[in-house]
């Protein structure tokens, strides 16, 4: 899904934001992982229970209370599930492109299986019982509220 909006406040040109499931443990795996690899600092995270998160699920008209998908928010559009997912994996090192050929699946199966796994993460990677903080030196790569005024 790609939907062209305004956004509430503008991100610096090239830059993204990443907004992921903060109790899940596979969400804050992966969110752990961009913060390794994206040395460029391309990547703004979220966790789509903070303030800012809620704010852009509401900008994009996703669900504010159900977190199945991860969504990558871009100039003024939105991707969500696969798509979010090989957007981001764009903005990564050249090392991980090789991974964008699961673009040559078609989008209804790249889906559901993105779908299988968000469903089941919980059970199969475990939970938080609340949303975790980032570590000291990773507090400048999650989004403030400032950023959306």
């Amino acid at each position: 899904m790609e939907t062209v909006k305004s956004q509430p406040g503008r991100l610096a040109a090239g830059r993204a934001v990443v907004l992921f499931d903060g109790t899940c443990k596979l969400c804050n795996g992966w969110a752990t992982f961009i913060i390794q690899q994206d040395k460029e600092r391309r990547l703004t995270l979220s966790a789509v229970q903070s303030p800012e998160g809620q704010a852009l699920l509401k900008w994009a008209g996703l669900p504010q209370d159900a977190f199945n998908t991860i969504v990558l928010v871009e100039d003024d559009r939105f991707y969500v599930r696969s798509d979010a997912m090989f957007r981001i994996i764009a903005h990564l090192p050249a090392r991980w492109h090789w991974l964008l050929l699961g673009r040559v699946f078609p989008k209804v199966i790249r889906d559901w299986l993105y779908d299988r796994i968000a469903l089941n993460r919980y059970r199969i990677f475990g939970r938080y019982d609340a949303c975790r903080l980032p570590p000291a030196d990773h507090a400048e790569r999650f989004l403030t509220r400032d950023a959306l005024k």
